[in-house]
């Protein structure tokens, strides 16, 4: 067997990194573990702790950020040790699981260009940006249930949408499905009701990032949305990365975000850099289609956090909080298919000569993020991949 530390053996899953996650081997039940590079350590084997026995990152979650800072300390000095190799499972002998339980899930609306695009393309008489958009980091409540682990297939959602030149909406499967790119944020420690989490505090709450699709039936979605917003068009599916990257290994990514104008409120205002310096791409069946930038987000994850307490509601340990759709000024760093084809008037064309302006049954989104690690070299966040198919 290859030794892990080897460090041309998936040098993004290297020493630097080590995401959690929650595998299953074949002779046992399931427990959590954490990657290196083709292997996972069995952390319940190695380490001992009661919350590694867990079939979810919750228990481990919920002890904070002094054991988790110290329990990576743990596991760096096992892996430096030859000892760990007999607690090594080889990723291809293991089934990997949703790696938290999903208490709750906010989705936000974070990305000026894409924010920028979509009132374009819908509201071509108006201004692009509603009122409230540079005054708060705008958001919706989705469904905990439906969101998945990578490699979970992704049913064509069905619900009413009006066909162009028909007077009544009809109920059908959606002609628009789109994969949205976004970057999630999961919350270990919980808060009391009516306690609210500055952004001060976002790194003692906030356990680790994963990369999120917010797959969307956008025909659904905008016959749907007014007044209440989001709804049957987005609820269906959501995917996420089966490892979680820990905040700690990102430190070396950390950016400040854009200038804000007009300044934030107080409760808003950051009081140190919670920009993340991470490139995503988006793959469609083996083609690369866009490389969305994360560093460019008007809204940074601590400022959601904010704004996510600021009435006092509470914390849970599980909720999952995304920055909404990841695009930038350039055509190819749009993360949605509903910006790259402009809501299908300007289909993308496919290695294979094929073209898209929507998804079809049988397509598979990947998208994987990359950064710089603590060590100077790649960091890589684990994928979050579906393929569509008919229900």
């Amino acid at each position: 067997m290859t030794h892990p530390l080897n460090p041309s053996d998936d040098p993004g899953f290297g020493p630097a990194h080590l995401p959690y996650g929650v595998f299953a081997p074949a002779d046992g039940p399931p427990r959590v573990g954490v990657r290196i590079a083709g292997h996972v350590l069995d952390l319940s084997a190695a380490l001992g702790d009661p919350e590694f026995a867990a079939a979810s990152l919750n228990p481990f979650m919920a002890r904070g950020r002094a054991f988790w800072s110290e329990t990576r300390s743990r596991i760096t000095g096992l892996l430096a040790d030859d000892a760990a190799a007999a607690h090594l499972h080889p990723l291809a002998d293991v089934r990997l699981r949703l790696p938290f339980e999903v208490a709750d899930y906010v989705d936000f609306y974070c990305s000026l260009e894409h924010a920028t695009n979509l009132g374009r393309m819908f509201r071509p008489d108006e201004e692009p940006l509603k009122p409230n958009w540079r005054h708060l980091p705008v958001g919706y409540h989705g469904r905990a249930g439906t969101v998945f682990a990578s490699g979970t297939e992704i049913t064509r959602p069905h619900g009413q949408r009006v066909t162009p030149g028909v007077a009544a909406p009809e109920y059908g499967g959606s002609r628009k499905l789109d994969f949205e790119a976004e970057v999630g944020f999961v919350v270990g420690v919980p808060t009391e009701a009516g306690e609210t989490v500055p952004p001060e505090r976002f790194a003692d709450h906030v356990f680790g990032v994963v990369l999120v699709n917010d797959w969307s039936a956008r025909d659904v979605q905008a016959f749907e949305y007014v007044p209440l917003g989001p709804f049957l068009g987005k609820s269906f599916a959501t995917t996420v990365g089966a490892w979680v990257t820990p905040l700690e290994a990102l430190e070396a990514a950390r950016v400040p975000g854009p200038r804000q104008d007009p300044e934030p409120l107080d409760y808003l205002r950051p009081k140190e850099p919670w920009g993340l310096d991470l490139t995503l791409e988006v793959h469609v069946n083996g083609t690369r289609v866009s490389e969305p930038p994360y560093a460019g987000m008007y809204w940074t994850p601590d400022q959601m956090l904010a704004h996510l307490t600021a009435n006092g509601a509470r914390l849970r340990t599980g909720d999952l909080f995304a920055s909404g759709t990841v695009s930038g000024p350039a055509h190819g760093q749009r993360g949605s298919l509903i910006e790259l084809s402009w809501n299908g008037a300007e289909p993308v064309v496919l290695a294979d000569g094929t073209t898209r302006t929507f998804l079809e049954d049988g397509d598979t989104v990947v998208l994987t993020a990359s950064a710089t690690a603590t060590d100077g070299g790649a960091l890589t966040l684990a994928e979050a991949a579906g393929t569509v198919v008919a229900r």
